[in-house]
């Protein structure tokens, strides 16, 4: 061995090689071995895990790392059917080894020549089987005919596959595999077996990771490892992630072709407007901060856009537009990552998920949201869903060049393909040429055909179906369509090998409009080919709709209606700062926004029924606010317009008489950002007195839950009438807990305000869980008094504490 060793080192010194050749090598070597470590370790470290859950999830209580079916009850622990899955595993892995020798062996020796010599050595499938760690049943939002289930897999193999291909040895010990598959079993019948198909897909890429023997270890080399992992999931992605579905008949006769390619949900148009507070990525010897250069990855499901790069900017504008075809809904998200763009490694600057459900729900969403993973960032983006509608009226082309209509191919087979071209393209000449090619064997065998679809800029390409002159793909496109009464879809089937052309069709999307439901599903007759050769496909058009809102449900996002007068907000840097507004005259005007499309008057109350019988200082201050935008109100008074422009989150705020009359509930202005239903907004006014005649002061809150965003949200707006605590004055400041959670890290604090009992704080807090644990938590909140470190002075002014229990977060409320 030693020998060995020292034998690449000897090589290199009698072919006169430079050192750094033998460094070079060592190098590798030396992080190949890493790599392997590492796999093996955290290959163990899972069978650790697995072996003793108690302990793990014990660990992960310490941690917060809690599995799914701790923190949300619609997701159910299904022990026993991981009980089940143990107990038959052993049958499962000889079915499997069964498989292996028999189908797939057959099929790799077929692919090429140069596999004619594969053969499994050995096929063991290990003691350890997949473990489902939690199942979660959708009974809403679906139809009746059918049960939708997701569920978590996790696979921690010691399986051993072995394969030998011209006396090398490749092989596979261990595996993971993390992923959410969901089930769907469809249509549910009233006859035996009572399901018709049971159709399987991964909702997103799932993790994996193989621990590779033989000759195969060399895919650990560093460079190697990145590109055979990515290619491996690729080739999953492209047969079990969505849109790609396996669907198994379980009825005979039945047509799953439908179930295969279901028509998609519908369509999410993603508007990336601006950014603003980002953090600083860029430095200069490690000290000096500069500013970064922010660019954003979009993703639903396995599509993935970037947008253009704003270099040194921490508040950059993109307005860019992008469109996702949304096949699955519940289950598909929207992710959002933003990066600063770096010559060696691109640093990560903050996340965003979005539930695609509650877009769907509201429509329209026009919303800063605040960016999860990092200190500080706001990211703005509007949120369109589009259904699809069988309607010609809605083709009509738009003016700003995005999609009208999105365009479904079903490709399904081809018949008679030629071999090669020669056979159509040269006759007599061409049989000449084949004749004296060296490579005669090769033109005269079946063709390994896929097909190139384009509609306008976009080409997609299918699988390769090999030696066959009828190949069958089976595969769904889908295209979005700026004008289908112009554009066309194109079709080229070519041959892998020979990289020829064996046949080509154009088929003109007016064609479809002739047909009531503007579906073509036919043989189509393939040109620059044989004369019986044609291609069957079925060709779906649909238009893209944007509904109105439903006047009937309550909004969400910021284009509610939210009664009450609006706050100005100007910006300076990265802060904000409140100006009151000059005139009384202002509140005259319309409300203003520049990132919304929408404009309220204020609405007219009579002042006789929301007059109170408190005294003046049980008013509202003139820079309590409700943000109030309405589409409508624009429509029907085009005259209005904005008079200047103000920051995308401000608006005009009437004077104090105003406020007065109408009383309404005090600012949600810095809730503009948050994408759920809006508030129902009441006032009152309670006199706290604790058994004395001296009262202790309000304090004014709005609390409500926000679903896209999965966190509980808390404005403190302000107090009034608080006791003072010494001659001096107080510096009051609100501490908020969400209770049991007593830690440090977890406290929310607003900024002090000196000297006053009546500050106006206007503060956005921002706790991350889920609805079901927030509702079994108390909010605890705090008015404390800033004091001197060994001051005598009282330092807690008052706490409420409330329990949210019993309250209707999605509605939310405000009151003091």
């Amino acid at each position: 061995r030693a020998l060995l060793w020292l034998g690449p080192v000897y090589l290199a010194g009698y072919l006169g090689l430079s050192g750094s050749w033998v460094l070079l090598g060592l190098a590798l070597w030396l992080c190949w071995g890493h790599n392997r470590r590492w796999k093996r370790d955290r290959l163990a470290a899972a069978f650790a895990l697995l072996e003793d859950e108690q302990e793990a999830v014990c660990r992960g209580l310490a941690a917060r790392h809690l599995p799914a079916w701790v923190h949300f009850p619609d997701v159910e622990r299904v022990e026993w059917l991981n009980k089940v899955l143990v107990q038959a595993w052993p049958y499962f892995g000889t079915i499997l080894e069964k498989t292996f020798k028999e189908v797939l062996e057959p099929k790799i020796r077929a692919k090429n020549v140069h596999l004619k010599t594969c053969t499994f050595t050995k096929i063991h499938f290990g003691e350890k089987c997949p473990r489902i760690n939690g199942i979660k049943a959708y009974t809403k939002e679906i139809n009746r005919r059918q049960v939708i289930l997701d569920l978590q897999i996790c696979y921690i193999g010691d399986c051993e596959i072995h394969m030998d291909i011209s006396k090398f040895n490749l092989g596979v010990k261990g595996v993971q595999l993390y992923g959410t598959l969901r089930v769907i079993l469809e249509p549910l019948l009233t006859e035996a077996p009572f399901i018709g198909a049971v159709t399987l897909f991964f909702m997103q890429k799932p993790h994996l990771e193989i621990n590779w023997a033989g000759m195969s270890n060399l895919l650990d080399v560093p460079g190697i490892n990145v590109v055979s992992d990515s290619l491996i999931q690729d080739f999953i992605a492209a047969r079990l992630v969505l849109p790609n579905r396996i669907t198994v008949p379980l009825k005979k006769n039945m047509n799953i072709a439908h179930l295969r390619f279901p028509i998609p949900h519908g369509v999410v148009r993603v508007h990336l407007l601006e950014a603003e507070n980002l953090v600083q990525k860029d430095n200069f010897l490690g000290a000096i901060r500069g500013k970064s250069d922010p660019y954003a990855l979009l993703r639903v499901g396995t599509v993935q856009y970037r947008s253009k790069t704003v270099p040194r900017d921490l508040n950059p504008i993109w307005n860019e537009t992008f469109e996702f075809v949304v096949h699955e809904v519940p289950g598909q998200d929207l992710e959002v990552d933003l990066y600063d763009e770096d010559p060696d490694k691109d640093d990560f600057m903050g996340s965003l998920l979005i539930s695609l459900v509650d877009v769907m729900s509201d429509r329209t969403v026009d919303e800063w949201f605040p960016l999860n993973k990092t200190t500080s960032g706001h990211l703005h983006l509007k949120l369109e869903w589009l259904s699809l509608v069988n309607d010609q009226e809605k083709l009509h082309e738009d003016k700003k060049g995005l999609s009208t209509a999105i365009l479904i191919v079903y490709l399904d087979s081809a018949f008679n393909l030629p071999k090669n071209h020669f056979e159509y393209s040269n006759g007599e000449c061409g049989a000449k040429k084949i004749k004296n090619n060296k490579y005669l064997k090769k033109t005269e065998r079946e063709p390994s055909s896929f097909v190139l679809l384009t509609v306008g800029n976009k080409t997609q390409k299918s699988k390769t179906c090999n030696f066959s002159k009828d190949p069958t793909w089976g595969q769904a496109f889908t295209f979005f369509v700026h004008s289908a009464h112009s554009q066309s879809l194109h079709v080229e089937i070519k041959d892998k090998d020979r990289d020829t052309a064996l046949g080509t069709s154009v088929v003109c999307l007016s064609h479809l409009l002739k047909d009531p439901n503007m579906t073509l599903d036919q043989r189509f007759q393939l040109d620059h080919s044989s004369s019986d050769s044609s291609i069957k496909m079925k060709l779906v058009l649909r238009a893209l709709n944007v509904e109105e809102p439903d006047p009937q449900r309550v909004k969400a996002g910021v284009s509610a209606s939210k009664q009450g007068p609006v706050r100005v907000m100007e910006k300076g840097g990265n802060q904000q700062k409140f100006v009151s507004p000059p005139k009384p005259e202002v509140s005259k005007e319309p409300l203003v926004s520049k990132d919304s499309a929408a404009l309220e008057s204020l609405p007219k109350k009579d002042s006789r029924e929301d007059q109170d019988t408190n005294d003046s200082s049980s008013v509202p201050e003139p820079s309590e606010t409700v943000a109030g935008l309405n589409e409508t109100a624009r429509e029907q008074n085009p005259e209005r317009r904005p008079s200047s422009v103000l920051h995308p989150r401000a608006a005009v705020v009437p004077t104090l008489p105003a406020v007065q009359e109408l009383r309404l509930a005090p600012s949600v202005t810095s809730l503009g950002s948050l994408p759920s239903s809006c508030f129902e907004l009441s006032s009152s006014n309670l006199d706290l007195h604790n058994g004395t005649e001296m009262p202790l002061g309000e304090i004014q809150l709005t609390v409500r839950y926000a679903s896209i965003r999965q966190s509980l949200v808390v404005l403190v707006n302000g107090c009034r009438n608080l006791v003072p605590s010494s001659n001096r004055g107080v510096d009051p400041y609100v501490r908020i807990y969400l209770l049991p959670d007593r830690r440090w890290t977890s406290r929310k604090k607003t900024s002090v305000k000196k000297k006053t009992l009546n500050p106006q704080y206007d503060e956005k807090f921002e706790f991350f869980e889920s609805l079901e644990d927030v509702k079994k938590r108390t909010l605890d909140v705090a008015v404390k008094n800033s004091r001197p470190f060994i001051s005598q002075e009282r330092k807690e002014l008052g706490k409420v504490r409330i329990d949210l229990s019993q309250e209707d977060l999605i509605k939310g409320f405000a009151q003091w």
